[in-house]
């Protein structure tokens, strides 16, 4: 939606990073029940995303523009095929018996990690990311895998949106950035509370078509 805009990549992507990171965070903060017992689970895999989140903000900043611009329709299409096939990720996750097990294992904490420097880098998906790793990998209930990831995405966000405001503040545009992180708290709120009640086939198909548009525009 920000490339539809006008504003330019890196510009778009500094500026959603900071606008996401609080939404996240209130979403972790609806789902604090069921983030009930994963103390310890949330620090370990908290460092992870936390050094997954600055690695990739840095790579933002230290790699030219035109990489960004190279890799980010390749993102954005990789974002929207997890976003329309999410579901049936989940469904098969759900239907299959894998080795998961409760403990964070070395092999968690490394795909974390490069959840992490995804997100740090560009962002999208990373939530389904993370719930489709969590769905293979860690053996508890979707809602608080859920929970986990809302934590997960916000320390990502948090950690990059600092790197971004100290090192490169030229990039952010302050105006998108707070309608972002309005809508985001908004939905953060919401999707805490009746997210479970809605049917997600209008939004998804809202996601692809902006996805789409955005796409378009890069290659032009």
């Amino acid at each position: 939606m920000l490339l539809g805009v006008g504003l330019s990549p890196i510009t778009a992507n500094v500026s959603n990073t900071l606008g996401l990171a609080p939404g996240s965070l209130v979403g972790a903060v609806g789902y604090r029940r069921e983030l009930a017992g994963q103390r310890d689970r949330a620090i370990r895999l908290g460092s992870a995303a936390l050094l997954g989140g600055i690695t990739g903000a840095v790579l933002l900043l230290v790699l030219p523009a035109s990489a960004f611009k190279t890799i980010v329709p390749a993102l954005i299409v990789l974002a929207l095929i997890l976003v329309v096939l999410g579901p049936r990720i989940s469904g098969w996750l759900a239907n299959t018996r894998h080795t998961a097990t409760t403990s964070v294992t070395p092999l968690l904490w490394l795909v974390t990690f490069a959840t992490g420097v995804y997100g740090g880098y560009f962002g999208a998906a990373q939530g389904v990311l993370l719930m489709g790793l969590f769905g293979l990998l860690l053996a508890d209930s979707i809602q608080r895998h859920n929970a986990l990831k809302n934590v997960l995405a916000g320390l990502v966000n948090a950690v990059a949106a600092v790197v971004f405001v100290i090192s490169a503040p030229e990039h952010v545009d302050w105006a998108a950035a707070g309608l972002v992180a309005a809508g985001a708290m908004l939905g953060g709120v919401l999707g805490a509370k009746v997210g479970r009640r809605l049917s997600p086939v209008a939004l998804r198909a809202v996601i692809v078509v902006v996805g789409i548009a955005a796409i378009v525009k890069l290659l032009a």
